[in-house]
Parts: structure tokens; sequence; C-alpha cells
């Protein structure tokens, strides 16, 4: 029965977004017809925003339900570390740190939505506003870490979906996820040959 569980979360994820697609539709088109007065204009925008959270979620959940089943393929190429970086501390409106110029091999996509997973997850957990993220060589350090969030952000404590999902696809890639000290160390794998 257990081994059912990622084809069941897999189904799960695929189902919910046409009513999810709903939602976001209509609320995007109520943004759109301009006839909304406060507080209503307000209220639509945040189901549109939550709506867009949920899709999120949902994609992190049929991820990490392909890693499990082993049916997850990335499609990997050579990427300047300190683009992805820049793209992660992006979502998360976090600071970027010096960078090291070296090249990493990754599925690019997925490699930022890990970064920037794992920086949410420090923020949220950890009591601050701002991260940083920067890389040093094939490594991206993100800080400050506490040694109380350490578990979770580590998904050995799964109180949080993105880290959890953000670690295994680390690992996928050939990477992995310690903290040091104040830091969290995401290793991805080098661009050598």
């Amino acid at each position: 029965m257990t081994s059912d569980f990622p084809r069941l979360v897999s189904l799960a994820c695929h189902d919910l977004r046409t009513p999810l697609a709903t939602v976001l539709g209509f609320a995007r088109t109520l943004e759109r017809t301009g006839d909304l007065r406060p507080p209503a204009d307000r209220y639509v925008q945040m189901i549109d925003m939550a709506a867009v959270q949920i899709g999120d979620l949902l994609d992190d959940l049929s991820l990490a339900a392909r890693i499990e089943t082993g049916r997850w393929e990335p499609v990997t190429a050579l990427v300047p570390v300190e683009e992805l970086v820049a793209e992660a501390a992006e979502r998360g409106e976090d600071d970027v740190g010096p960078g090291s110029g070296d090249l990493v091999r990754v599925d690019r996509k997925a490699a930022v939505r890990a970064l920037a997973a794992l920086a949410h997850a420090t923020r949220r957990h950890g009591g601050v506003e701002r991260m940083q993220l920067r890389a040093d060589g094939d490594v991206v350090l993100i800080t400050p870490l506490d040694e109380q969030i350490v578990p979770i952000v580590l998904g050995e404590d799964l109180r949080d979906l993105g880290a959890a999902v953000g670690v295994r696809i680390v690992r996928a890639l050939g990477g992995e996820v310690k903290a040091d000290g104040e830091a969290l160390r995401v290793r991805l794998p080098s661009g050598e040959v």
C-alpha cells in the first residue's frame, strides 16, 4: 500500500489543477475588469496570489513524488552558479553575495526552485526577513542559519514542504545539503568533466 503513495500524490496533484485553474482564471478575470472597489480589489489579488502559491506547492509535491519513484529525469546543462543564486535570491527578495565564476551541471529550473525553497525555509523558520545567498565554487551558502531550524531545513523534520523537496532535488542532481555553522551549504554537481 505504501508503494502506491507517490502515485496517489501525483494523481491528487494532477486532479487539483483543474479547480485551481478555475479559481485563478476567475480571479484574474475579475482583476482585469477594473470594476472592483476596495477592499474587494485587494481580496481578489490575495486570491490570485494564493492560487499561484497553491500551484507551486502542487508542483513541489508532484516533483517529490517523481523523485521518490525514480521517474524524474532532470535536463541538465552547465550553468554559472552565480546565475542560479541570483534567480533564487530574486524569488525571495534576498541578497546576493559575491560569486565564484564556477559552472555547475544541473537542471536549471529545479536547482533554482531548490535554492529558493531552502532560502525561504531558512528565512521562515529562522524568523529573519532577508537571507544572503552566495556562490563559493560549486557550493551555495545560505545564511544565517541557527541550529534550531537545521532539521527542518535539511528535511529531517518534515515541517516545510519546500525544504523537503529542495533537499530531494539537490540530492537527485548529485549534490548535497548540510548545515555548516551558521550557513546552509548546498553543494551542486561540479561542471568539470
